[in-house]
């Protein structure tokens, strides 16, 4: 099951050298997740409720605080060449911690993957017709499933085509409606909807892309240098957010209201059909890549077997694409809205054991240049399971400031104290597994204490 030999894409691996890829590769991706008709519904609702410029604080402020988040998950999982659910064995919360993590992430981008085909599919029932529904929901989720089977660096060149086409069309489309507006005027127009506060507006922005920031590693593994995280979330959050957040800012400003995805989708026949398409494929498909690796980690941890990657995807890109299309996960928003409260609290959690207490850090730096991974892990990290509930908690119920971040920030600092305080302990130890290390080439791995020193 060799990264090399099926499109494994070192799921329980170190990514090697040679297999990562210029920061423009990568960044594309990376913006082509901002680019899409969520960041426009999220700039119209910013438009919908707030003046212009007011509208752009909110989205500088939120951009910022992405950015924050993204570049230090980012550059743990670039320096460590690991997925998210695997890098999190060493960063807080063992390997029973990590596989719930990976379960989690799982479960929440199966169910927006179906969910997201589903609404794709309604749209080109109204612009092609042809097939129901539930029919064009099965044809763009496995096409999806067929992209992401051969990995990342498919994706890569499918990012290539479907970014500049959706931004192309969709632009082509959304300056048609501008052209009939002035836009000095609509810079200093009044919002016509209820008003929204600079903290709202803000919470809106960082909170739409919060799950993203989480998962980075999943994606930054596959850079070659720190600084090409730096600069690939620079440009794809600040001109995903601005370029596209600002265009739904206007749009709602122009035509007073924030239901502007129509005017997006509005072009009839085959270029609106491809906006439609192209929107879908270069989001969904890394949803559908991270609940792939979520399932490979939990399945190895909780049942001693690993799965290829490739043939994991191939089983839940068919069922997503199955439960999409029969509605099945519509009932689940609740449920699938409450997952992502337990994701910020992660990132802060990761971000403070991996840059701060350092606990694991040592066994990461040892085993890194020969490329193989630690030789074992610690099965549970009582700390950092109770520091993520109680940040869950914060974050879900404690209205006060930026919920997500607020959640994000109390993990941190609960987590910080918590090792300064000794109580940042594993309980137990699981044996890594040798084949983790066959896909990068390497032999071997080193053994590590049940124990670290804090």
């Amino acid at each position: 099951m060799a990264s090399d030999s099926g499109h494994d894409d070192y799921a329980l691996a170190r990514v090697p050298s040679s297999a990562r890829f210029h920061w423009f590769s990568v960044a594309t991706q990376r913006f082509g997740q901002l680019s899409t008709l969520a960041s426009f519904l999220i700039g119209a609702t910013l438009g919908f409720g707030m003046t212009f410029w007011n509208a752009v604080l909110a989205i500088t402020l939120g951009a910022v605080i992405l950015e924050i988040m993204t570049i230090f998950t980012g550059i743990a999982g670039q320096r460590e060449g690991l997925s998210t659910s695997l890098l999190a064995r060493w960063t807080g919360f063992g390997a029973n911690g990590a596989a719930l993590i990976g379960l989690a992430i799982s479960v929440s981008a199966v169910g927006w993957f179906g969910i997201q085909n589903a609404v794709s599919a309604d749209g080109l029932v109204n612009l092609v017709g042809g097939l129901p529904s539930w029919g064009w929901a099965l044809v763009v989720g496995l096409l999806i499933t067929a992209l992401v089977v051969r990995g990342v660096g498919s994706m890569a060149w499918a990012a290539y085509i479907t970014v500049p086409a959706f931004l192309l069309m969709a632009g082509w489309s959304i300056a048609v409606e501008l052209s009939r507006h002035d836009l000095a005027a609509l810079t200093s127009a009044q919002p016509a909807g209820p008003p929204l506060s600079l903290l709202q507006g803000t919470t809106l922005v960082a909170g739409g892309f919060i799950v993203g920031a989480v998962i980075t590693p999943d994606m930054s593994r596959f850079n070659r240098s720190g600084q090409d995280v730096v600069k690939q979330t620079v440009v794809g959050i600040t001109v995903g957010e601005y370029v596209i957040g600002l265009i739904g800012v206007l749009l709602a400003l122009a035509l007073r209201t924030n239901d502007v995805i129509a005017i997006v989708t509005s072009t009839s026949g085959f270029i609106g059909t491809l906006i439609i398409v192209a929107a879908t494929i270069k989001v969904n498909d890394w949803n559908l890549y991270a609940a792939s690796l979520g399932i490979v980690t939990f399945v190895e941890r909780t049942f001693g077997s690993r799965l290829h990657r490739g043939a994991v995807t191939v089983v839940v890109g068919v069922l997503g694409s199955v439960l999409g299309a029969m509605g099945v996960l519509d009932s689940f928003t609740g449920f699938l809205d409450l997952l992502g409260v337990l994701f910020p609290p992660i990132a802060g959690i990761m971000i403070a054991e991996y840059f701060v207490t350092r606990t694991w850090r040592p066994l990461l730096d040892t085993t890194r240049p020969a490329g193989a991974l630690p030789d074992n892990a610690p099965a549970w990290v009582p700390a950092a399971l109770v520091t993520w509930a109680v940040a869950a908690t914060v974050g879900k119920y404690v209205h006060w400031g930026l919920p997500s971040i607020n959640s994000v920030v109390v993990a941190f600092v609960l987590y910080v104290a918590a090792a300064r305080l000794g109580l940042v302990r594993g309980i137990g130890t699981v044996a890594t597994h040798r084949d983790s290390t066959a896909a990068t080439g390497t032999a071997g791995a080193v053994s590590a204490p049940a124990q670290p020193a804090s």
